[in-house]
């Protein structure tokens, strides 16, 4: 039977406007002249027919008729009172027949204490409700979808089951929280699905989930329903003496890694590797040179290679480009297992343009803020996330504990930290605006901020919270209660400019420069520093870390060298750029491998076992790490010999009598007899030599250590006379 007649309901449901579908579709108790009944309503434009299963008494049966020809049916059923549970079975065009439970005969699932709690930007875990997840409600499997979108007419579900048709899975609305929900019976692991949104300007919208745990593989945009709960991890020891481990006080050597190019497979067609080639590939490498962790640049979804994962479309989602969630486990999972941690980049400052994204999600600035002075990073063609926004909170520190629970990682470094402090970060006169008090500060960024260090640290001990902040604002790596930002570490930029300024001058000029080598030390102990020479410093035109090196070939490996041996030394944990320790001469390019090709080469062959060297040396003495970030953990024996480019200082443990002897030369020329005041007699081996002919130098040195003498010597009561090779490092350990 077909009829077509029209109401206001029928046709904002055709319309695909209906703020409250479940209003209208489904099963309801109705009045018919004082008699109550049930009608059923159910919008399926693929069917020929539709009828109505009592799952109770399956042999009772109800033909629904066609109520409008795009596809509305309905089935008024004047014998019953009361609702029932039912099925449908669709009878499609092509002739097929199917039973399907009714995605409009469900109650809501999100409880209102969930909403209550994301309202106030406090459902920490919210990404458990929030998103699409299979679930088994009353022993029916399908997916459950959940989005926040406030400012919205009207969201769909819409994907390759339903044809694209937003008119086939609008969502309900849970009162004012703006969450809407909807759950589909039947609907397998696997199903391609974005939001459609009908905005208030009538515009429609089509959304990738903000909580969706894998995407399509780039160019392509959507979510894909996924469950990532299956993966049987291996790791349970490593988890245990997480909790109680103390990285203050622990020697951290961090590998910085960009998935896509540390190496690929040019043999075939240049394609990246997945993760789980990586696994083995990368923790095998990773654990032989000696690093302590791997810190992956981001590994979230996004569009464009080009950004390295640093303009973030799923916040949720490791990017399918090296393969499924279970794959990136299975990565993190074996760097546990080979005792190697793993760092995340973390994006939480802005976000791209992109319009199946974040950007003005409901047809409003949502995610965003309005004002354009406030958010948005024109530098970088990017949005900034409102902090100020309870819902947007919630969304980032659920995210970033949505990493740390369901990935195992072990850290976070928080990218351009400095851009989210500074209103004025980056803009001109008059590009920005003043905060309450009239100042430069982002208050809503900085409570962020603090927020998302307190609420990590609680659930998860044992990790680190990495400040990439460039700027001198105090107290970043201190906690909360003492005024700090609450984080763990903060990466010393300054030591980094600084350094690579000094070490890239020619040695004739260096002595007019030393300070720039001994000012970091003035400020080493303000804060709990990581050291880096990481991968911004060798792209965009600021050549590789060889090449930025002065003098002939060999000169080149051996200031090279000098910069990481007194790298080591200084105080602070480390962190080395992919490439830099097989002596790269190359800028970093995201599309390419590494040059492994240059291993085959001896001088490369030597500086990477120079750094395999270093990495050993730093995990076996604790003077190098135990109290890295306290004053009396570092001396100086002598930084006023700039004549001669001379550095010579002490490091220390938590045992005064546990020390180690740096004597760096940064001139190419050999200094014999050269006089060092050491705090104790007795025989100094020399434990690293960066001259040493293993690692590609002259060999020049100490024949493996010296004797000291009681002669008072640089305010100590003892001196070793030392040969000082060229351009070079050396250790001694009494």
């Amino acid at each position: 039977m077909e009829t077509t007649y029209m109401n206001k309901d029928m046709e904002y449901i055709l319309r695909a406007e209906h703020h409250d579908p479940f209003s209208y579709l489904g099963m309801h108790p109705v009045d018919i002249n004082g008699r109550n009944a049930i009608v059923v309503r159910a919008f399926i434009p693929e069917a020929r027919e539709v009828t109505v299963i009592d799952t109770e008494n399956p042999d009772v049966t109800y033909q629904m008729w066609r109520a409008h020809h795009e596809g509305l049916f309905e089935a008024m059923i004047s014998d019953r009172e009361k609702v029932f549970p039912y099925k449908l079975r669709i009878l499609e065009s092509s002739g097929n027949i199917k039973d399907v439970f009714d995605p409009y005969s469900f109650l809501p699932l999100m409880s209102s204490y969930d909403l209550h709690l994301f309202a106030e930007g406090k459902n920490y875990f919210i990404y458990h409700r929030m998103g699409a997840h299979t679930l088994t409600v009353n022993y029916i499997s399908g997916v459950y979808f959940t989005v926040w979108a406030p400012n919205a007419v009207r969201v769909s579900v819409v994907g390759d089951f339903n044809r694209w048709d937003g008119r086939r899975h609008p969502m309900r609305v849970l009162g004012g929280s703006g969450v809407w929900e909807l759950f589909i019976p039947g609907l397998p692991e696997g199903e391609v699905y974005k939001y459609e949104i009908n905005t208030m300007e009538g515009h429609i919208l089509l959304k990738s989930d903000p909580y969706g745990y894998l995407g399509e593989v780039r160019p392509q945009s959507a979510s894909v329903v996924h469950n990532i709960d299956r993966y049987d991890w291996g790791d349970s020891e490593w988890m245990s003496e997480r909790q109680n481990k103390d990285l203050h006080r622990s020697p951290v050597s961090i590998y910085e890694v960009h998935l896509g190019s540390w190496r690929r497979r040019t043999e075939e067609g240049n394609r990246f590797l997945t993760y789980r080639e990586l696994a083995h590939e990368l923790a095998a490498y990773v654990r032989d040179m000696g690093f302590t962790h791997i810190e992956f640049l981001p590994v979230a979804e996004h569009p464009f290679d080009g950004s390295w994962g640093y303009q973030v479309t799923g916040y949720f989602a490791p990017t399918s480009r090296y393969g499924k969630p279970e794959d990136f486990m299975y990565l993190v999972d074996h760097c546990h297992q080979n005792g190697i941690g793993v760092i995340l980049d973390w994006v939480p400052g802005h976000f791209p343009k992109d319009a199946h994204g974040l950007p003005w999600f409901d047809g409003t600035a949502l995610y965003e803020h309005l004002d354009p002075r406030v958010g948005e990073h024109k530098e970088w063609g990017t949005l900034i996330f409102n902090y100020g926004r309870n819902e947007v909170r919630n969304f980032l520190i659920s995210n970033a504990l949505f990493w740390f629970e369901k990935y195992h990682i072990d850290g976070v470094r928080v990218d351009a930290v400095a851009s989210m402090l500074y209103q004025d970060y980056s803009r001109n006169e008059g590009e920005w605006v003043p905060n309450r008090y009239g100042g430069r500060e982002n208050l809503e960024a900085i409570d962020f901020i603090r927020e998302f260090n307190e609420v990590v640290y609680k659930y998860y001990p044992g990790i680190m919270t990495v400040a990439e902040e460039s700027t001198a604002w105090p107290q970043v790596s201190r906690p909360t209660y003492l005024g700090g930002l609450g984080f763990g570490f903060k990466w010393n930029m300054g030591w980094m400019h600084d350094t690579l300024e000094y070490i890239s001058k020619d040695p004739i000029h260096r002595k007019y420069h030393q300070g720039s080598l001994t000012f970091s030390l003035l400020y080493a102990f303000h804060e709990n520093f990581i050291l880096p020479l990481s991968h911004d410093e060798v792209v965009h035109g600021k050549r590789a870390l060889l090449d930025k090196m002065p003098g002939d070939f060999w000169q080149r490996f051996s200031n090279l060298r000098a910069l990481y041996g007194f790298m080591f030394g200084h105080p602070g944990k480390k962190l080395l750029f992919m490439g830099g320790e097989i002596g790269q001469w190359v800028e970093w390019n995201f599309d390419t491998s590494l040059d492994w090709h240059l291993l085959q080469y001896e001088p490369h062959q030597k500086l990477q076992r120079f750094v395999k060297d270093l990495n050993r040396l730093y995990r076996s003495e604790p003077s190098l790490y135990e109290i890295d970030f306290e004053y009396n953990g570092f001396e100086w024996i002598d930084f006023h010999d700039s004549d001669n480019s001379v550095l010579s200082f002490l490091r220390r443990g938590k045992n005064p009598d546990d020390i180690l002897v740096f004597v760096c030369n940064f001139t190419p020329v050999v200094r014999e007899l050269y006089k060092i005041g050491v705090p104790k007699p007795g025989y100094y081996r020399e434990m690293l030599n960066s001259d040493a002919e293993i690692y590609g130098g002259g060999n020049m040195g100490n024949s493996g250590g010296v004797c000291a003498a009681p002669i008072p010597w640089q305010y100590r009561p003892y001196l070793i006379e030392i040969t000082l090779p060229p351009l070079s490092v050396l250790v001694f350990k009494p």
